[in-house]
Formats: C-alpha cells, sequence, structure tokens
C-alpha cells in the first residue's frame, strides 16, 4: 500500500481525499496557493507547501511547482482531485517519469478518452451508441452549418478539450449556430487554450444519466451503476442522485455494459464515468468520458456502500478490486445538492467573500462535503462550490425529505448561495415525480 500521497487540489475535495488517506494510515502532503494558506485542511495534513500566487495558472495548474513539492515531500503518489491537472494526460506521464504513480488513468488512456472527438470513435469501435455529428473538429463555421444541415437543427456545438459546461452552446438555427459556434470557440480558447469544436445532434426532453466504472490493473472492471445530473444549469450540474428515477434495471444492465466495453477498449484504469444523453424513448447515447473521481461521487459512494477515493488508491497501488459485478448492489437512494456560492437571482453571478456565519446541516442521513467555515474568505480565483450536501434514505422520497429538511437547516452568510434554489427545486412536483430533463431548471426558473 502506498505509504504517503500528496493532493494536488484545494477545497472540498482535497479535504474528502485526505480523509481517506487518513483512515487508511496514509501520510498527506497538500499543496496550497497563498489564496489558500487559511484552508481549514491544511491544518489535517501531515505537510503542507506553498506553490504559488492565487491564480490557479501560477499555483494549482503549474506541473513544475507541483512535481518539485512532491520531490521535496517524497511522496509515492499524487492523488489530483478533478479540475485543475486531473485529465491533463501530460502531467500524468510527467508523475510517472518522476517515478510518482499517479492516482487515476494511465496517460494513454486519459488521451485517449479526453479528446471528444477521439473519445466518440472510440465509442464507435466498442459498440457503444454516439450521437449524430461531426467526424472530427469543425475546422471553421461554413464546414459547421454544412455538419449542421445534414444532422438536423437543433445541434450542440462543443469544446473538443471541454468540460464544466465550459464552450457549449445549443444552435436552433443557422444564425443561432454563426453566433453559437464562435462564441464557444473564443469560451473554449479562454478555459482550456483549445478552441476546437465539433458539433452533436441535440436531442429534446433529454436526461444526463452517466455510469461509474472502475478498473484495476489485473483486468477486472465493473460499474457501479447510474448517477442522474439531469438538473443542470448552464450545462453545469446542480443536483444529482442514484440511482436514477427514470433508468430501469434493463436500461441500467444495457448502459453498464456499454461503459465497461469502452473503458476496456481504452485500455482504462482507475476510476472514471462515462456520461449520456437518454431520450424520452429511452434510447442512449455516449457523450464523453471523465478520466477522474467526479464531484459527485458521493451519491454513488452512498448506495454501493464503497468509498471510491479508496478504491483509486487500491488500484494505483496495483491491488486488484477483488469484487465482480454481480457483488454490486445498489441500496436506498442517495441525492446531492451543489451549494455554490452565487446568486441564482442574478444569472448565477459569482458571489466570492467573508462567510460571517455557517451553520451546518446534521441528523440522520445527512452528509456534507465542504471545506468552508464561519470567518472563511471565498477566494474569487477558482470554482465557485462551497459544499455538497448528500442526502441518503431507503427509498428516494425518504432521501428527497432528508435533503428538505437539511437544506431548511444550513445557514451561510455573508454570501448569496444556492441554497434557496435547491429548495425551490426539491419543492417542485415535477422532480418529486422524477420528470425533469436537462432544460428543467432554465424552463422552470428563468428570469
Amino acid at each position: 500500500m502506498l505509504r504517503r500521497i500528496l493532493i494536488a487540489n484545494r477545497g472540498e475535495i482535497a479535504l474528502r481525499v485526505l480523509r481517506t488517506c487518513k483512515e487508511m494510515g496514509i501520510e498527506t502532503v497538500c499543496v496550497y496557493s497563498e489564496q489558500d494558506r487559511d484552508a481549514i485542511y491544511l491544518r489535517y495534513a501531515d505537510e503542507s507547501i506553498c506553490i504559488g500566487p492565487g491564480p490557479a495558472a501560477q499555483s494549482y495548474l503549474d506541473i513544475p511547482r507541483i512535481i518539485a513539492a512532491a520531490e521535496i515531500a517524497d511522496v509515492e503518489a499524487i492523488h489530483p482531485g478533478y479540475g485543475f491537472l486531473s485529465e491533463n494526460a501530460d502531467f500524468a506521464e510527467v508523475c510517472h517519469s518522476c517515478g510518482i504513480a499517479f492516482i487515476g488513468p494511465p496517460p494513454e488512456a486519459i488521451a485517449a478518452v479526453g479528446d471528444k472527438a477521439r473519445a466518440r470513435e472510440l465509442a464507435r469501435q466498442a459498440e457503444v451508441p454516439v450521437l449524430p455529428g461531426s467526424e472530427g473538429v469543425v475546422r471553421d463555421v461554413e464546414q459547421g452549418l454544412r455538419i449542421a444541415r445534414e444532422i438536423g437543427f437543433p445541434v450542440m456545438i462543443k469544446a473538443a478539450a471541454g468540460g464544466g459546461g465550459r464552450g457549449m452552446r445549443v444552435a436552433h438555427s443557422e444564425l443561432a449556430f454563426t453566433n453559437g459556434f464562435l462564441a464557444a470557440r473564443s469560451e473554449a480558447e479562454a478555459a482550456f487554450k483549445d478552441g476546437s469544436l465539433y458539433l452533436e445532434k441535440y436531442i429534446e426532453g433529454a436526461r444526463h444519466i452517466e455510469i461509474q466504472v472502475l478498473a484495476d490493473a489485473h483486468g477486472g472492471i465493473v460499474h457501479l451503476g447510474e448517477r442522474d445530473c439531469s438538473l443542470q444549469r448552464r450545462h453545469q450540474k446542480l443536483i444529482e442522485e442514484a440511482p436514477s428515477p427514470f433508468v430501469d434495471e434493463e436500461l441500467r444492465a444495457r448502459m453498464g455494459a456499454a461503459a465497461v466495453r469502452l473503458a476496456r477498449l481504452a485500455g482504462y484504469r482507475n476510476a472514471g464515468t462515462a456520461e449520456f444523453l437518454v431520450g424520452p424513448d429511452r434510447r442512449f447515447y455516449f457523450i464523453e468520458m471523465n478520466a477522474r473521481i467526479q464531484v459527485e461521487h458521493p451519491v454513488t459512494e452512498m448506495v454501493c456502500g464503497i468509498d471510491l477515493v479508496r478504491e483509486q488508491i487500491r488500484i494505483a497501488a496495483g491491488e486488484p478490486l477483488g469484487y465482480t459485478q454481480s457483488d454490486v448492489r445498489l441500496v436506498g437512494a442517495a441525492i446531492e445538492c451543489r451549494i455554490n456560492a452565487e446568486d441564482p437571482d442574478q444569472n448565477f453571478k459569482p458571489s466570492p467573500g467573508r462567510v460571517s456565519a455557517y451553520v451546518p446541516p446534521g441528523g440522520r442521513g445527512v452528509r456534507l462535503d465542504s471545506h468552508v467555515y464561519a470567518g472563511y474568505t471565498i477566494p474569487p480565483h477558482y470554482d465557485s462550490m462551497v459544499a455538497k450536501l448528500i442526502a441518503y434514505g431507503a427509498d428516494r422520497a425518504e432521501a428527497i425529505a432528508i435533503m428538505s429538511r437539511a437544506l431548511g437547516e444550513f445557514v451561510i452568510e455573508g454570501v448569496r448561495t444556492t441554497i434557496p434554489l435547491h429548495r425551490r427545486i426539491l419543492a417542485t412536483q415535477e422532480f418529486r415525480r422524477g420528470e425533469v430533463s436537462t432544460t428543467f431548471v432554465e424552463e422552470r426558473f428563468r428570469r
């Protein structure tokens, strides 16, 4: 087993990984930017190293600084969390070349599934359904329009190197396509330093369903069921749940088998997630694979009883899974609300600043993953998520009841948050019946 791990991330995921390491008896080294020097998880780490100024490009995205910290701290492995360098094949390769285990997929697998256009081709080879779309990167607006006319409007314009909802636009007409293409390219260049785009057919009324997979270095691959991530705003997830109220046993088996085939063909190891769009007719289409731990992984942990970070570490240490698909059982229901420091009434405008009061919820069935405390200052440099509130119940109705109660208890003052929006969403009959799609929030709560 690994002895000492560097956590190359910040916020709640840094604390989340640190906690599992502590439970496993593994020493931890946390890196931090000057902006994060008051982060609470630094108190729990065995060692902390400052790697630069607040802007991520000068700290959490600076590969030489992180590698230097790892060598100084004499760690055996690096856990990248999610975001930042977690899906950077070059970073994974540098880790390996320096004799440091990367707790994630091999560089080749990251590269294979990381580029969205390449991942689509890999899915076809694995006989996984894909949406009609471009066969690769679209050169310019003119080529894109020709492809859009062939597959039919509406179409989704997506950044090939994208993630987190950035570099994405839906076009319902030729005029909207031109504007959307230019806007998506500009956003992709700013976010990923890569303006490459590709196109997919846009499915009206679709649900966003993803399948969690685990793969070891000995040929063992399992899926851990699905997460329903349909409740989104601007293509970024707000609420996730497992299992999905829309997916039955037969559909779960087909989607799970597809995700496993894709992972096996990609030579995948460690934790990963295959994401699908599912139409009202229950036909599913592969959209991308995330080669990292997901923000919403807790709902899978709750219904499967499996610590996904622990499994990541075990796999990186060369251990076999130790169980097969028939051993995986889904019990109960879990819901996660992402609590962001944003103002939903002002088009989700970020709300950084000092947290003047912080009262977390508790009680039966409540889990809270957060790095925030009273007096903490939410910095402007990073993602606005400040907490993940997870509710677990014997069934979906109980999970909703527990989540509603927990949201009512949760107090964060000094900044605006999405807590009031979550309460409004959970109160709708559509959510309670499980009858939502990826456009529900924008259509129901548009301002």
